[in-house]
């Protein structure tokens, strides 16, 4: 699956949050750059990368090797929603219904 998202933190502060995130669910690096990371553990493996885009945003791509709705991509659903922590740390998560 490939999934991405636009924020407002700088590229260096997503790959910090992504090296806290995905060490706490057990994923280890098997290679990493200055703006992308490769990593695989029981879940599965990904591949994040982020690129500056439009000034002020950061593009955080994340692919993996999972088909369908799997752990891995509800893991990185989550790691979106602490970049976004990241970036507002005041927000409170609501129903939208």
């Amino acid at each position: 699956m490939r999934h991405f998202y636009r924020s407002h933190v700088t590229p260096a502060q997503a790959l910090v949050v992504a090296d806290r995130f995905f060490a706490d669910l057990g994923l280890s690096q098997l290679s990493s750059t200055a703006r992308t990371r490769n990593l695989s553990g029981t879940l599965g493996a990904l591949k994040l990368s982020v690129r500056a885009e439009g000034g002020h945003y950061t593009f955080v791509e994340v692919v993996t090797d999972q088909m369908g709705e799997s752990r891995m991509d509800r893991n990185v659903k989550k790691y979106f929603v602490e970049l976004h922590r990241a970036d507002d740390p005041a927000h409170t998560l609501e129903a939208a219904y």
